[in-house]
């Protein structure tokens, strides 16, 4: 009769284990915002790339631009963690040279022109804690506007004569910033 309630106590224990594990398996459903990354150049096969970008796209959902990234106030550039940008080569924005490394790209929305931020700061979430002792570059750029509305903010680059822009788009609003060689 003891063998049987051993038996039993190994097995429930067994059961419990298992189920305990099973619980530690699960996974988190897909966040609002996805993770996204851009980069130059875009292809996929070329692995000499110049810059990258790392970002959350949130989506409007109804919002306006202006209440989710308002004019004047530093802007994560994107949902979530703080952009993250690579450059694997020396680049300049504005006349600001800046080494190859990662950094944390931070914007300041305006209604005539956005401020592009290159920071120091790694590893933030948000825009809570930027200093802006931190900063390596700073470039004042134009806002123009787009044909179509876009849902999801949105980053992409395009080749220019004199390096890489890195355009960022919502809602109609579309900003590019110029990043030299």
């Amino acid at each position: 009769m003891k063998t049987k309630s051993i038996i039993s106590t190994i097995a429930m224990a067994f059961i419990l284990f298992i189920s305990i594990q099973v619980k530690a398996q699960e996974f988190a459903p897909m966040d609002k915002s996805p993770m996204d990354a851009a980069s130059f150049p875009t292809s996929y096969k070329d692995a000499n790339k110049l810059i990258k970008v790392v970002y959350s796209r949130p989506q409007l959902n109804g919002r306006s631009l202006e209440k989710l990234a308002p004019n004047g106030d530093v802007w994560r550039t994107g949902a979530n963690e703080a952009a993250e940008l690579t450059l694997y080569t020396t680049m300049a924005l504005g006349d600001s040279k800046i080494a190859p490394g990662t950094y944390t790209l931070y914007v300041i929305p305006g209604e005539k022109e956005w401020t592009a931020i290159v920071s120091k700061d790694l590893n933030v979430w948000g825009s809570y804690f930027y200093k802006q002792e931190n900063d390596v570059a700073r470039l004042a750029v134009p806002v123009t506007e787009g044909e179509e509305s876009l849902e999801a903010f949105s980053i992409t680059f395009t080749e220019a004569k004199d390096g890489v822009h890195m355009h960022l788009g919502w809602d109609k609003t579309r900003v590019a910033i110029p990043f030299t060689k």
